[in-house]
């Protein structure tokens, strides 16, 4: 079977997160990846605690199916290995912060002149211009100036922080897939690549459109457990439960709400879902209900009502959970380096009918296809080792 992306391939000089999660994806459903390391550090991703045997665990969730050569981009011979690479490949993934690779020579511009059809697709916290461009940043920071945090927190009125890193992965990685995958149907038409700016900010910022919506109609700015998507409504809230677990119900259609009320023995509040003055009466009042059942017996008593009800579960919970492993969206694995450590890994999230991702279960060793990617370059065996010696590989 001949998968979506396969012919393309992939030069890969992100690190960490953002990056190397989307060319992952793009593994998975064909790409050649080809991660670029700096020599004898590789990725930091590598050493990114926790660690077993001297790899992180977390540098095999995102790092699957990919080959790795290590090169010094900083140092002249090592521009001129990569500029020499440029011919053979279709897109370039960059974390750096903006103006990096322009500096070194083997920015878009330089390397659009070597092959007018690669893809240059640049993933950064701010963008490549505006008065922020070259500010440093983590997924913190651009959710708090996103504006998401802000909406986020708990009935104390304590903003939250997310255990996801929600503009790293939705943001980066994910509209990083998306560029890339729109500029190489593009290129179909054009025949030319182009460069795709990925701003984590910006795509932060447009995962608020709902939010948007709700502040626009109300002329409201949406607080903190205040909106309807975010604590402030009975019908789209969580609770705790006896055992001090958890509940979630997303009630918000009328017959859910109607249902649940009704199935909790308080049908007085199926005709105020909306009325925002009384939320914290409801609130308060079901709260106190919920707390005379543990969460597994709230989930098993409200098994047959139809009205979007969900424990909330831990790690543990979720990847034994029947609807994921049917899905099979978590893998575990045996730590590839010989401990006896599971490793659980996230599977395909894309289901494709007749070309389906494929979970590759190789983690490439620190600069491992060094030889394969720079012969194939025209590179000799000599010319390799001396390389290798001087520290540029």
């Amino acid at each position: 079977m001949t998968l979506p992306l396969t012919g393309i391939r992939i030069l890969d000089l992100s690190r960490y997160l953002p990056g190397p999660f989307c060319t992952q994806l793009l593994a998975d459903f064909g790409a050649e990846v080809v991660k670029i390391e700096q020599p004898e550090v590789g990725d930091p991703g590598r050493q990114l605690a926790p660690t077993v045997n001297g790899i992180s665990t977390r540098f095999y969730t995102v790092n699957r199916n990919k080959k790795s050569i290590t090169l010094d981009i900083r140092k002249e011979e090592g521009q001129e290995i990569f500029k020499k690479l440029i011919p053979q490949f279709d897109v370039v993934v960059d974390q750096f912060r903006p103006g990096f690779m322009d500096d070194l020579g083997i920015g878009y511009e330089d390397l659009k002149s070597i092959n007018d059809r690669i893809i240059f697709c640049a993933i950064s916290g701010y963008g490549q211009d505006g008065p922020m461009y070259k500010a440093a940043g983590h997924d913190i920071n651009y959710l708090n100036l996103a504006g998401v945090t802000g909406t986020t927190g708990s009935r104390q009125g304590v903003p939250a922080m997310s255990g996801v890193q929600i503009a790293d992965i939705a943001a980066g990685t994910l509209y990083s897939v998306i560029a890339i995958l729109l500029a190489l149907a593009s290129r179909e038409k054009t025949g030319r690549g182009q460069m795709c700016d990925v701003s984590m900010l910006d795509g932060a910022i447009s995962l608020l459109a709902y939010t948007m919506g709700e502040w626009s109609g109300d002329g409201i700015i949406p607080g903190i457990a205040d909106g309807v998507l975010s604590g402030g409504y009975a019908c789209y809230n969580i609770y705790e439960t006896l055992d001090h677990r958890y509940v979630s119900l997303g009630a918000v259609e009328k017959k859910f709400w109607t249902e649940f009320c009704e199935k909790l023995g308080l049908p007085q509040y199926a005709a105020r879902q909306w009325k925002k003055a009384e939320q914290k009466q409801i609130i308060d009042e079901i709260t106190d209900v919920m707390k005379g059942k543990t969460r597994d017996e709230w989930v098993k008593y409200f098994a047959d009502n139809d009205i979007c009800f969900t424990p909330v579960l831990d790690l543990q919970e979720m990847s034994e959970h029947p609807q994921v492993k049917a899905r099979q969206m978590v893998e575990k694995i045996s730590d590839p380096s010989g401990s006896e450590k599971m490793i659980a890994l996230t599977g395909v999230p894309i289901k494709l009918s007749d070309t389906p991702g494929q979970i590759v279960l190789d983690f490439p060793g620190l600069g491992e296809h060094n030889e394969e990617i720079l012969l194939e370059a025209g590179y000799q065996a000599d010319e390799i080792q001396s390389l290798r010696i001087q520290g540029i590989i």
